[in-house]
């Protein structure tokens, strides 16, 4: 028998009330679009809703996804793609209309998908009509937003209130000639911070809230929550953040340690209120759950709070970036194993797990993670207690492009260098989806896309991998099925590692025994399942495993001799038995 390093046994957090109990999301998959790169319905070269609504069959009947958000599609001068709201309440011309977005949300209820939007609450752009107003000093607008006169040297000079620091690079604050005053922009100057000690800014982005609701969503994904509030002013000023010595350069953030601009306790509070606005909602009009997302880069305790406590529920999905954040292409087993039972350990036993290994902000999971391991880590994040969330294009294995200083447009990049901004743009990973091998990858008719398609296109794209005989299309949607069934949707989850593989059994009594082998090594791996688990089934149906094996679906395997290619996944079912 090889080595045990680690054993844990654990059952599923929540798992085990299903059936009229169960909430559609608890055991989800979500699949995040970037809306300018998915479909383009007609021909500028920029993705939209109607393109969306056309790839709903593939989305729901095909792919087999349970909800779909939808990173933001609302009116914008897209200084940051999108992120920079100049009307919270309407749609950017270059996705559609409203109507459409009505559309859509009716097409996704007709097929049983749910329709998430992003939420961008920290901030508007500065053409906003609330901005020109609080320049105006316009009643109830004075502190819609958070000014400062700035400081006076002693010879008269006039700076910045603090040394705060913005996410895109440079001083957080802005100086506006027609107000005379600083404003404060944690993201890019063009995106001022809404001041959440207002009354009127707490209700108008409840109101918002509301307003989508209306339009037939089901919930939101909540961007940059631990920005939301900044620490009150002592005697009219801001103090300075404390330096971290890090980096000895005074523009980028990792200068100065963010403990007066991020993570507040106000910001808990805030998503209660949230919360409770779509509690509100569904009492009030019926229908399924209304879910929050929220997206908090932050320590493990602050994603935890974001549940609720203190009896105040919050976001059903503070997403889990454990993993993400901390592996790499030549992790371990056990380092997988370690974050992600970090995460799981800290799990309240009343709400439920959530995975995610990619979204529009990092690398693609197989520019990341490696190619070859691309398999092995849609497999893991199918197969674990809870919801997965999926980024476009990576049950394609779809890999970053490579975007020149000049092609870039990412505020992320362009606030570098030609020299650094590769470590800094998140172009690469938000190019347009690789449909066919007809021009622009099938996205467009448009040869020119905003961003442009990957060079190989036609080595890897929808219609190939659909066509092949084994893809990495057809392992993601078999896993996507096998999460339809109960034993991972109900089942106890006991997760080990042996001799670099990490191997663990979803269980459910009367019903099957699923096992997962994911070889980290670097070589061929031949394991004994019944010296890592007892009772197993004698042999077991294979239900997908990762391109390097030469296993069929369908197909028998002996529990004693289930061997795996380097970098290789397999997921395994059989009967339950009793200690045979």
């Amino acid at each position: 028998m090889r080595q045990l390093v680690t054993v844990l046994a654990v059952i599923v957090a929540g798992i085990g009330l299903v059936g009229a109990d169960e909430h559609w999301w608890q055991h989800a998959n979500f699949y995040q679009i970037y809306p300018r790169s998915f479909m383009d319905s007609d021909g500028d070269g920029v993705g939209d809703l109607r393109g969306i609504q056309s790839k709903v069959s593939y989305l729901r009947q095909e792919l087999g996804v349970d909800a779909i958000w939808l990173s933001p599609i609302f009116k914008s001068p897209m200084a940051d793609f999108g992120y920079d709201i100049s009307d919270f309440k309407d749609i950017h011309y270059e996705f559609g209309t409203i109507d459409d977005l009505e559309s859509l949300a009716a097409e996704c209820k007709a097929q049983g998908l749910k329709l998430v939007l992003d939420f961008v609450p920290n901030h508007s752009s500065d053409e906003h009509a609330n901005f020109l107003k609080s320049v105006n000093r316009e009643a109830g607008y004075e502190d819609y937003y958070l000014w400062h006169p700035g400081k006076l040297l002693e010879n008269g000079t006039r700076v910045e209130p603090s040394n705060w620091i913005s996410v895109f690079r440079g001083s957080a604050w802005e100086w506006n000639e027609k107000r005379q005053e600083y404003y404060l922009h944690q993201f890019v100057k063009k995106q001022p911070d809404l001041n959440y000690r207002s009354e009127k800014v707490v209700q108008d982005m409840k109101d918002v809230l509301t307003f989508w609701l209306q339009k037939g969503v089901s919930g939101f994904r909540i961007d940059a929550v631990p920005y939301l509030f900044e620490i009150e002013m002592t005697d009219g000023q801001y103090p300075d953040e404390p330096e971290t010595g890090k980096t000895d350069d005074p523009t980028n953030p990792d200068y100065v340690e963010h403990v007066y601009t991020q993570n507040r306790e106000e910001t808990f509070d805030m998503m209660f209120q949230w919360r409770k606005v779509l509690d509100d909602y569904k009492a009030e009009h019926g229908g399924d759950d209304l879910i929050l997302m929220a997206e908090a880069y932050t320590p493990l305790a602050n994603i935890i709070r974001l549940f609720g406590e203190n009896g105040r529920a919050g976001a059903q999905i503070p997403f889990n970036f454990e993993v993400l954040s901390n592996i790499f292409k030549d992790s371990t087993a056990q380092d997988f194993y370690d974050n992600a039972m970090r995460f799981y350990k800290a799990l309240p036993s009343d709400q439920f797990a959530n995975w995610v290994l990619g979204n529009h902000d990092n690398k693609r999971l197989a520019s990341r993670l490696g190619v070859s391991r691309a398999d092995l880590y849609n497999i893991v994040l199918n197969t674990l207690p809870g919801i997965a969330v999926t980024y476009n294009g990576e049950e394609l294995a779809m890999e970053d492009v490579f975007i020149s200083w000049e092609d870039t447009v990412d505020p992320a990049g362009c606030n570098t260098s030609p020299k650094e901004f590769m470590k800094y743009t998140r172009d690469p990973t938000r190019t347009p989806f690789q449909w066919d091998d007809s021009v622009s990858a099938g996205f467009s008719t448009n040869s020119t896309t905003w961003l442009p398609v990957s060079p190989y296109y036609k080595q890897n794209n929808y219609k190939l991998q659909k066509a092949a005989p084994r893809s990495h299309l057809k392992i993601y949607k078999a896993l996507l099925r096998l999460r339809k069934q109960r034993t991972l949707r109900e089942g106890t989850f006991d997760m080990k590692v042996v001799d670099n593989m990490l191997i663990y059994k979803r269980e459910l009594a009367d019903v099957s025994t699923i096992v997962v082998v994911l070889n980290f090594n670097k070589n061929r791996r031949v394991v004994d399942l019944s010296t890592v688990f007892e009772g197993l089934p004698l042999e077991f149906e294979i239900i997908t495993s990762s391109m390097q094996t030469n296993y069929v679906d369908g197909s028998v395997v002996d529990r004693n001799s289930v061997e795996l290619p380097a970098d290789s996944g397999i997921v395994l079912e059989g009967s339950v038995a009793n200690g045979v």
